[in-house]
């Protein structure tokens, strides 16, 4: 059967390789790959076209931070002691259908506490059984009893029950040889990167973001065994003293880093560490919004108002930064998970050029996924994963919650706004 032939003719074009727009482009697709990107292309006679000339078009769109394992936020704090493994399957399936519909056509999942389900929807939708972004997976935290990846945290007050639920945990405990078992057995699972949930976060009742929940064997271990399986490494953390740590381990990359300091801002930028930032949970901090820190727990509010001004000076430092950086989303509060969009918002509001916040989103992301061979630029040999937006990306905060056109491998999907969102 012969591959078919499309051509989508653009208003402004977005390459995810050079910061500006290009006006008047098209690009052919033929069958699941760009074959062509110019000026008047030639193509088939059988040629369907698709008119864009009153969009901007870019590459599709990647969060590299997502947890897609849940149908509703609200529904986070209940995880652990009331959805099962089905449930939850069924929730990442569709989640990635919602982000595909979104303009975001591949995104990064940092894992769960349960089983590898995740997995499964990502051979599912690579199979073409289940319609979905692309799934890139770290299918389970590495981390320390008590810790914030120990989601047995909610019912602390009954240890016989939070002992019970943690020994079902294949990836939470102790020492080094626990631990060097933990990253061959994710390995073995199919996991396409490791993440280790090396500090305390905002969200979890009986830790602290300022934490380090394990010591230097426990990491040396994940390290030393990570590069042994030729598997990357990224790390929750939020303070300077964990960050120069996991630099000098010679982490792959670290997710939010919000209480950074010049200092360490300097390391990441020397060697070329990765950081995905994840502004759009701190916003509510960092810009006071009382009504919407008022749906996040007690815990999370407590914490963000006595680290406010460190999350302040830190967004600050990141933005005036060189660091590399990826654009991701972590919503578990407020917003939904496949909202992706807001990330936008909360870059572009707090003053970062557009073109950083799209490079960040297409190609720097598909470096963070180890695909870019495949996606995050538009060029001859790529996938054609495209997206089209009616509003302006440079202006308009919002543009990336209401995509006008998706594509993924050369397949048209419907396109489904998000502005109406609650």
């Amino acid at each position: 059967m012969k591959d078919k032939y499309i051509k989508i003719k653009c208003g402004k074009l977005y390459d995810g390789i050079s910061p500006c727009f290009q006006r008047d482009m098209e690009i052919l697709v033929e069958g699941k790959n760009i074959s062509a990107v110019g000026h008047n292309l030639e193509c088939p006679k059988e040629t369907e076209i698709i008119d864009l000339s009153d969009k901007t078009v870019t590459p599709g769109m990647i969060d590299a931070h997502m947890h897609t394992q849940y149908f509703h936020w609200k529904d986070v704090y209940r995880d652990t002691l009331y959805n099962s493994d089905g449930y939850r399957t069924l929730a990442v399936a569709t989640c990635a259908k919602r982000c595909l519909q979104s303009g975001f056509t591949t995104v990064r999942s940092l894992g769960w506490w349960s089983e590898a389900y995740e997995l499964d929807v990502k051979r599912a939708i690579e199979e073409g059984y289940v319609e979905g972004a692309r799934l890139v997976v770290s299918s389970h935290f590495l981390c320390t009893p008590g810790s914030h990846g120990d989601m047995t945290q909610v019912v602390r007050t009954n240890p016989y029950l939070s002992d019970y639920l943690i020994g079902k945990y294949p990836t939470c405990g102790n020492g080094a040889d626990f631990f060097v078992g933990a990253v061959r057995r994710e390995r073995k699972m199919g996991a396409d990167f490791l993440k280790i949930m090396a500090t305390g976060g905002f969200a979890t009742p009986n830790d602290d973001p300022d934490d380090i929940q394990l010591n230097d064997d426990e990491f040396k271990a994940i390290f030393d065994t990570a590069k042994e399986v030729k598997i990357s490494v990224t790390a929750h953390a939020y303070g300077p003293r964990l960050m120069k740590k996991l630099i000098n381990y010679g982490i792959t990359g670290i997710e939010h880093g919000s209480l950074m300091d010049k200092e360490t801002a300097a390391m990441f930028e020397n060697s070329g560490t990765y950081l995905v930032p994840t502004f759009m949970p701190y916003e509510d901090a960092i810009h006071p919004d009382e009504e919407s820190l008022a749906q996040k727990s007690e815990e999370y509010r407590r914490k963000l108002r006595f680290y406010q001004k460190q999350l302040q000076i830190g967004r600050e430092i990141i933005i005036n930064s060189k660091i590399k950086l990826g654009y991701g989303t972590d919503m578990v509060a407020v917003h939904n998970n496949y909202e992706s969009g807001w990330e936008y918002y909360a870059w572009h509001t707090n003053g970062m050029d557009p073109f950083r916040i799209l490079q960040a989103a297409t190609k720097t992301n598909a470096e963070i996924c180890e695909i870019a061979d495949k996606v995050g630029t538009l060029e001859p040999g790529k996938l054609a994963d495209i997206a089209g937006w009616g509003r302006d990306l440079i202006k308009d905060p919002h543009a990336l919650r209401d995509c006008s056109f998706v594509m993924k491998e050369g397949v048209v999907y419907p396109a489904i706004s998000r502005m109406n969102e609650e």
